[in-house]
């Protein structure tokens, strides 16, 4: 019978395959504690918004490659975060926005310029049309409505649209679905609304015209 020593490295794996998904697992650790570390520098006016969004978007895309190689290891990322006692709320909330908090909040930057409103309008077009054509699923859905949100948050003022905080509560509706889950025909015709909404508000503000 073999006796254990108590000098001996404890092992968290027995062979190349559990190796692999404990780093895997230890890769995704590492990725939500740096982007709370980047969350709270942001705040902090440690960084601007020109380093500070590259910088999210960049591990907001590691964290998402990282969710679909741990697979079934990882139900939820609560659960991950609760399995090893993470206290990271700032990178929790980032990571179900699934945006940079200059896209969320917007920003101040302009002028709104003539190939800004031709691209932010095209996107709402294509939003749009595949809602009416039937798209329900959240990987046909989500690139095209962070690409319309990311656009429309560069505008002046958008921060206080109505139309952008309810794209935002959309985009993290669907940030929290799975690949194939779907929208259900009332959820659809919801977003729809709302999306015609931000859009007739869009060109609205652009007109310098306020709500009747």
């Amino acid at each position: 019978m073999s006796t254990l020593s108590l000098d001996e490295e404890a092992r968290l794996y027995t062979n190349n395959a559990e190796r692999e998904k404990y780093n895997l697992l230890a890769t995704l650790f590492g990725i939500i504690v740096a982007l709370d570390y980047l969350e709270r520098a942001y705040v902090r006016d440690s960084i601007t918004a020109a380093e500070y969004s590259p910088a999210c978007t960049r591990l907001l895309s590691q964290y998402k490659t990282m969710l679909k190689l741990v697979g079934d290891d990882v139900p939820s990322i609560e659960e991950f975060m609760g399995r090893y006692r993470m206290d990271n709320p700032a990178a929790l909330h980032r990571i179900k926005v699934g945006v940079p908090a200059t896209v969320e909040h917007s920003s101040e930057a302009g002028p709104e310029t003539g190939k800004w409103v031709a691209e932010t309008t095209q996107s709402f077009i294509t939003f749009m049309d595949a809602l009416k054509l039937r798209l329900r699923a959240k990987d046909q859905l989500h690139p095209i409505l962070q690409e319309l949100v990311t656009g429309y948050a560069r505008f002046k003022g958008s921060k206080d649209w109505e139309g952008r905080s309810r794209m935002v509560s959309w985009l993290i509706t669907l940030n929290g679905m799975k690949a194939s889950e779907e929208l259900t025909e009332e959820q659809s015709r919801q977003l729809l609304f709302d999306v015609d909404h931000a859009y007739a508000e869009f060109f609205r503000s652009l007109s310098g015209k306020s709500d009747s």
